[in-house]
């Protein structure tokens, strides 16, 4: 089990990620020095921590087992980031999805950290080996990629640079479960990582059908989320096909030959064209209209409904 090097856990980008992060950072009792480069983007960042936090606390969600006021007591914001790092013991990186942003943040980092500290991206499809290229801490480099919502979905992919230490992604592993977060380590990196490849395959061919007309953007959606979406809350695909006959090897006896038939029919990969672009948009807009409000109420409902998912996944681990 690896051990926790004394310090505190710097955020680097206060929007959404960053403030998830900083929120589950302090649910497992770490100090969280939240960095931005605008003062007020950190003040509103702050301001909405709180928010959210008293409204988990009232709906019985607030994760951790210290009150909220003992974590919020432990987030605050910093004013420069050579202030930030001053004892870190961890950064998470946040900013915005862009290769040389992200490159110039981590630049900024190699040249003031120690040898101790680890230095983790958010990023969610940047390959390791082009974020971390030519920093002189690379061993001390990982992607640790969150699934939004981070708070409320907990798994994190851990993506090494090709020579990131093995000590590294130990240290962030047990890092990740400390704060209730569900680590997988992806063992060389990929484009996508694990779990954007896996939804993609799912997008590339759910568009694909509602652009042949073989089903409706919304019962496309019941098939997930009536369908394949009720195992897979609980169990992945290669557990389901152990499960569903006489465990795996009788699974492959079985049904082999079907699904490869079924798979040699997928077409190749869709343009997204804006005419099926327009279809899908107004398929969904019955269900949601693509308005502000409408649309962050339903995000509102959607986390809402992953926080009792989440209850009731732990309540049945527990048994």
């Amino acid at each position: 089990m690896a051990s926790f090097a004394a310090g505190c856990v710097v955020i680097v980008g206060s929007g959404l990620i960053g403030r998830s992060w900083a929120m589950l950072f302090a649910s497992g009792g770490f100090e969280v020095k939240l960095y931005d480069i605008e003062q007020q983007q950190i003040r509103n960042a702050l301001e909405n921590i709180r928010k959210e936090m008293k409204s988990l606390e009232q709906a019985g969600s607030l994760k951790g087992s210290l009150s909220v006021e003992e974590q919020l007591s432990l987030i605050s914001g910093c004013p420069s980031i050579q202030e930030a790092v001053e004892g870190a013991m961890h950064i998470q990186e946040c900013v915005p999805e862009d290769l040389e942003l992200k490159k110039k943040i981590f630049a900024q980092l190699d040249s003031i950290v120690d040898d101790r500290v680890i230095l983790s991206s958010s990023t969610s499809c940047l390959m390791p080996s082009k974020l971390f290229a030519g920093l002189v801490h690379v061993k001390q480099c990982i992607v640790a990629h969150p699934v939004n919502p981070p708070y409320y979905v907990p798994l994190v992919e851990l993506v090494p640079h090709p020579e990131t230490a093995p000590t590294t992604v130990d240290r962030t592993h047990a890092l990740m479960k400390k704060i209730g977060q569900c680590p997988v380590r992806v063992q060389k990196e990929v484009d996508g990582f694990v779990l954007n490849r896996l939804q993609y395959a799912i997008i590339s061919e759910a568009w694909r059908m509602v652009e042949e007309g073989i089903v409706s953007p919304s019962d496309l959606d019941l098939v997930m989320s009536e369908g394949l979406g009720m195992r897979y809350a609980f169990i992945g695909p290669l557990e389901t096909m152990h499960l569903n006959a006489e465990g795996m090897l009788s699974y492959c006896d079985r049904y082999s030959e079907g699904m490869k038939r079924v798979l040699k029919t997928f077409g190749p990969i869709p343009e997204f064209s804006r005419a099926t672009a327009e279809k899908v948009n107004q398929g969904m807009c019955l269900k949601v209209p693509d308005d502000p409000e409408h649309l962050a109420a339903r995000r509102q409902w959607r986390d809402e409904c992953l926080m009792r998912l989440a209850k009731l996944k732990s309540q049945v681990q527990s048994q």
